[in-house]
């Protein structure tokens, strides 16, 4: 079959959720066109030659984007098969299927989507595939995608890798959860080495992780590290790790440091215990300060993102989170982004199960693919909007992150009616590696996101 597989949005990196498929299906004789919607456009014509259009939703804004994609793919396509898949597709499945798709399937789509390439029918719930190499071939140049930034201003070239899938916790607000309901699936190590290999060979420097938490297999990961580290000793890296792993493997961090860690990513989400407790994080907001401390002792940096705006958020709240960003000596760490997210509820979430908390939200919207809230303070809310375009604003400007921080500082303690603190340079603490594409989940998509990938559909 003729097979075309879409990516709206996947972090500025270059899509894993279409190389993989892609590699499965070509092995098999199919023809695959991939896009990548953040640096290229649908055909203006010849859609209609597809009999399957995939569009992979890993994310909750590539989903926004989708749904805004799908009338018209379906109008230009109406004899293909339109399959959504990933983390985002089965939670709104109604709604996908509503504008048009016929089939929808989870993170662990590959053997559904080869059983429809072949023409027969899916079968109802994951089916286990044998992972392969992704095969690129089609996508972008790696120079086209994000790319890491040095503090002595040095730029890396960056590769994408997964050395695994799902993750063994349920974090209340983790969009994984209500699919994988804690299980995950180590990729075998061959599989990730001859990936990041054909991206080293492509001109990577630098391989960030895209695993929900690289240490859920602690093993499995020091094994790979050893070999690419091995074999590619220029080669450095980052990535994912909760701060609860973070305090129990810290006599890990040492050699992942040894093996090129250069920082790691961290879901702090929020300094209030209360708050982390409804999320069911597994850390204390003084476990936070702990990690920052073995991690920089270990000669890498940790870059945490939070989720600071939430149904108990107060605008007190608000100001203590970031007494404590400038007090761990963090605004060098933290994208201006990590700053204004505003808590999403999509449907399934386990948030839902704790007592009374439906009561607090709106009905489902499908505008935002999620429940809306609001603050019982009216002031959070505005804060959080003015806070969310000052950050837009500074972007656009080229402001770096102190100076978005002391924006979003001043907003802040004058919302809140406070004096504001005095704040200097010396406060940022220090530099920090940093992506061109911030990383961070579970918020809505800025304008400016939604423009630039819906200009390629």
């Amino acid at each position: 079959m003729k097979v075309l597989l879409i990516s709206p949005y996947e972090l500025g990196r270059q899509p894993h959720s279409l190389a993989h498929p892609a590699a499965l299906l070509r092995a098999r004789g199919h023809e695959v066109v991939l896009i990548d919607l953040t640096l290229g456009a649908l055909p203006r014509s010849g859609l209609g030659d597809f009999q399957i259009i995939g569009i992979a939703l890993g994310m909750h804004t590539a989903t926004r984007i989708a749904v805004s994609l799908l009338p018209g793919l379906r109008r230009k396509a109406p004899g293909a098969r339109i399959v959504c898949y990933g983390v985002y597709a089965p939670p709104n499945a109604a709604l996908l299927q509503g504008l048009g798709v016929d089939t929808v399937l989870g993170p662990e789509f590959e053997g559904a989507l080869l059983a429809l390439a072949a023409g027969e029918t899916a079968t109802a719930g994951p089916a286990k595939v044998t992972f392969v190499t992704p095969d690129r071939a089609g996508l972008p140049p790696l120079t086209r995608y994000a790319h890491l930034t040095l503090p002595d201003g040095t730029r890396k070239t960056v590769g994408f890798v997964e050395a695994s899938r799902g993750c063994k916790y349920l974090c209340r607000h983790c969009p994984l959860v209500p699919v994988y309901e804690g299980r995950f699936r180590a990729i075998a190590r061959e599989v990730v080495i001859s990936d990041a290999a054909q991206q080293i060979a492509a001109g990577a420097t630098h391989l960030s992780f895209g695993d929900p938490d690289f240490l859920n297999g602690p093993t499995h990961a020091l094994r790979l590290l050893a070999v690419l580290h091995d074999r590619w000793p220029h080669v450095t890296f980052d990535a994912t790790i909760k701060i609860s792993h973070i305090l129990t493997y810290k006599d890990l961090l040492p050699r992942l440091r040894e093996y090129g860690g250069l920082f790691i990513t961290s879901a702090a989400e929020s300094f209030d215990d209360a708050v982390l407790g409804s999320l069911d994080k597994g850390h204390t907001g003084e476990d936070i300060g702990r990690a920052v401390a073995l991690v920089r002792a270990s000669g890498m940096a940790l870059a945490p993102t939070f989720v600071p705006f939430t149904p108990w958020t107060t605008l007190e709240d608000y100001c203590d989170l970031l007494v404590r960003v400038r007090d761990l000596e963090l605004i060098n760490s933290v994208a201006g982004v990590q700053l204004t997210i505003r808590l999403l509820i999509p449907a399934g979430s386990y948030l839902l199960r704790i007592p009374g908390f439906r009561e607090r939200l709106m009905p489902f919207a499908d505008t935002i693919l999620g429940y809306p809230w609001a603050s019982p303070d009216p002031r959070v809310d505005t804060l959080q909007a003015r806070a969310q375009a000052w950050v837009e604003q500074a972007g656009h400007e080229g402001r770096g992150r102190w100076e978005t921080f002391a924006g979003l500082w001043r907003l802040a303690h004058e919302a809140a009616g406070r004096a504001v603190p005095a704040l200097t340079r010396g406060d940022a603490g220090p530099a920090c590696p940093q992506l061109s594409e911030p990383w961070y989940c579970c918020a809505e998509p800025t304008t400016a996101q939604l423009a630039r990938c819906a200009a390629g559909a």
